[in-house]
């Protein structure tokens, strides 16, 4: 059955789509918010519909498949889908551990059959990204969203454990693996993701906005300059690095959103989560 998810409402389009092996993946987006209750509530969303700060969802329909989602992100789904969590008594205590230190969910449920889920509205955009067999990605923590029943999913763990303090980018990353789709979830839209492709070269980057990396690259921290003295009185001390063959995603505006919602005066936009086991960020 072809479930429609845009059914009557003119106020909500679809602006991506992907589709593999049974799977289809599409991001809707709602042009507008009109329930309004008061003459503030309607400035906001005035302001908020001109920056681009719209509610979108994910939509996932699968054909005699299976997938994964980060824990609470379920909205509703409808057909002949069964949901299993994962999570076993010899399991729980190792997945928990994982979960802290990634900043993923303890447990990661999986839905199998046929049928239609969407998924929590948020503000945040969505990457979709169909990997080939054998393709790897490693994302930064938090990222994560949902995934193909065939991608494979794993924390992995810095060879560095310096670049790992000292880098900003944690201990463990997630590691996924294809065939299949995953989603991402990040405060950045895709249109300020520069993709930097690296052919057996270097790339030097001063924070922890490099999001996902692809290839045969190695990630380290390092001075600045080749001496101490050089990299204090450049200002920028420690770097991130990545050397060898593949590709880079930085996002430089994930620090300004950041900054401007650690100073803003309203703060960040509130959570439409209804489930108090989503992992927050």
């Amino acid at each position: 059955m072809d479930y429609n998810v845009l059914g009557t409402r003119a106020n909500v389009k679809s602006i991506d789509k992907l589709e593999n092996a049974g799977l289809r993946v599409e991001v809707i987006e709602y042009q507008t918010l009109q329930g309004l209750e008061n003459p503030q509530m309607a400035q906001l969303l005035y302001f908020m519909s001109h920056q681009n700060i719209r509610a979108r969802q994910v939509v996932i329909h699968v054909n005699n498949g299976s997938f994964r989602l980060q824990p609470g992100a379920m909205s509703y789904f409808q057909g002949d889908l069964d949901m299993d969590s994962g999570v076993t008594v010899g399991n729980a205590i190792g997945r928990a551990l994982t979960g802290m230190v990634t900043g993923e969910g303890m447990a990661q449920p999986e839905y199998k059959g046929t049928g239609m889920l969407v998924s929590e509205p948020s503000f945040k955009h969505f990457y979709l990204i169909e990997l080939e067999p054998g393709q790897e990605i490693v994302v930064d923590k938090g990222l994560f969203y949902a995934a193909q029943g065939s991608v494979a999913f794993k924390a992995i763990m810095q060879k560095n454990v310096s670049s790992a303090l000292l880098g900003g980018e944690g201990l463990f990353q997630i590691s996924l693996t294809g065939p299949g789709i995953a989603v991402l979830e990040c405060t950045v839209p895709i249109e300020e993701v520069n993709v930097i492709e690296l052919t057996n070269d270097v790339l030097k980057v001063d924070g922890n906005f490099a999001i996902l990396r692809m290839g045969d690259i190695s990630f380290t921290v390092e001075r600045s300059a080749k001496t101490l003295l050089g990299s204090a009185v450049s200002g920028e001390g420690l770097v991130n690095v990545f050397r060898g063959t593949g590709t880079v995603w930085l996002a430089p505006t994930l620090k300004v959103y950041d900054a401007l919602a650690a100073t803003s005066w309203q703060g960040a936009l509130p959570n439409m989560n209804t489930s108090n086991s989503r992992v927050q960020k």
